[in-house]
């Protein structure tokens, strides 16, 4: 009677209630257990170095590619084209991953409120994708300098520059958390990951073969997820009226693409909390 009794009360002295930060510790220990994690996180910091690397050494040798435009700033830029197809296959993966393996039901077994999971996993992928827009164009930049000299690298005291430095952070985590939210919603990897991709790749490309057809789509060509959340990132142009299409602010921009975002978290946690693991 005495031995039971010791271990009821040792079971609840080590009982620990379900908190966030608690929830949140246990998504970061799942995301970076998984070996994809760790060549997610390569791939996209090679893709942008390759990408530097590339222009740079592209400027040194031809000087019609200097005028144009390969140059310093071109060679921190680009490399969220390809670092976002990456990251966006992570969101997806962080959730459809448990879904294959039956994780997701002791998941939500331990967290039976539910929405907490999701917005843990939400805040470790914003996390890491900014994390990893940061570090890339920081070592873009690294990788190209030897190549443009001190003279065609990118100014870091440019406010430009500053745009694409933070604006890289700030899209590869809209970018994770949208490919999250789409794997919420679908929760079959193969199906979520065609699904981002095309909305991210294919969705803008198809869209210019019908404003072909009519104004309206091209009215409605700036407000695409991509085209709009690329502003953030991406060249500067002017805000108003460029070859025929209205271009966007880059922050109005992100803003409509952190709706689509939000709207697709939004309807994730619905979802979620809907059907059954």
């Amino acid at each position: 009677m005495t031995i039971a009794t010791t271990a009821r009360s040792t079971d609840a002295r080590t009982a620990h209630p379900v908190t966030f930060p608690r929830v949140v510790l246990a998504e970061w220990i799942k995301l970076w257990s998984l070996r994809s994690t760790y060549w997610t996180v390569a791939a996209t910091l090679a893709a942008m170095v390759f990408i530097a690397v590339v222009v740079g050494f592209t400027s040194r040798i031809d000087d019609e590619a200097v005028a144009a435009g390969f140059n310093g700033t071109m060679a921190i830029q680009m490399g969220y084209t390809f670092a976002q197809v990456v990251v966006a296959v992570l969101g997806v993966l962080t959730v459809t991953g448990e879904y294959s393996t039956g994780m997701i039901r002791s998941t939500l077994a331990a967290v039976p409120r539910r929405w907490p999971v999701l917005a843990a996993k939400a805040l470790i992928i914003a996390f890491v994708g900014g994390a990893l827009g940061l570090l890339g164009v920081a070592a873009a930049w690294a990788a190209s300098y030897p190549l443009l000299g001190s003279a065609g690298a990118a100014d870091l005291a440019d406010p430009e520059v500053q745009r694409i430095f933070w604006g890289s952070a700030l899209y590869l985590a809209g970018v994770g958390l949208l490919g999250l939210g789409i794997g919420v919603i679908i929760r079959h990897s193969a199906g979520a990951i065609t699904l981002v991709l095309g909305i991210l790749l294919m969705l803008s490309t198809f869209w210019q073969l019908l404003m072909m057809t009519s104004d309206w789509f091209t009215r409605l060509y700036p407000y695409l997820p991509s085209v709009a959340g690329e502003r953030i990132a991406g060249p500067a142009v002017a805000p108003g009226d460029a070859g025929g299409i209205q271009v966007l602010d880059p922050w109005t921009g992100y803003g409509v693409f952190m709706v689509y975002v939000v709207s697709a978290l939004v309807v994730a946690v619905v979802l979620l909390r809907r059907r059954d693991a």
